[in-house]
């Protein structure tokens, strides 16, 4: 008996990997009946605000209010998918933060890393600027 090859041993593997997500979604869609009739969930929040003191420079974040398009931030908006707009400032100066979808936050200092929190990026950014100011984004240009 001849063993399987590699390609068809991922094919499997990969069928398999797809399969089980099929069906874990197809549970938790909306239309699924869920354990406790008549209860609804909350959506999840959003990240919590914070105000702090890292490496020296004074770094601070909170979602942004409804009329973010008033203030430039309507690029951003169309990024997070969900109308949720987050803004970070480092020594009163903003840091563009973008939401990934699930796969996290990134800031226009590390445009190519992502971080599960708007705080750890405004702490990775702070680490990389290494004492220079943070230049204002220009969505603009």
């Amino acid at each position: 008996m001849s063993r399987p090859t590699r390609r068809q041993a991922i094919g499997v593997a990969t069928g398999a990997a797809a399969s089980i997500a099929l069906v874990g979604t197809a549970a938790t869609s909306p239309g699924a009946a869920s354990a406790a009739p008549g209860k609804t969930e909350a959506p999840a929040p959003g990240p919590a605000p914070f105000d702090e003191v890292f490496q020296g420079r004074r770094i601070q974040g909170a979602p942004a209010a409804a009329d973010a398009h008033a203030h430039g931030q309507a690029h951003a908006q169309g990024h997070a998918g969900h109308g949720a707009v987050y803004r970070v400032w480092i020594d009163g100066r903003e840091l563009h933060v973008m939401q990934h979808g699930s796969s996290g936050w990134s800031s226009a200092i590390n445009h190519y890393e992502r971080f599960a929190t708007p705080l750890d990026t405004a702490r990775t950014a702070v680490a990389s600027l290494k004492g220079a100011h943070v230049v204002p984004f220009d969505h603009t240009a």
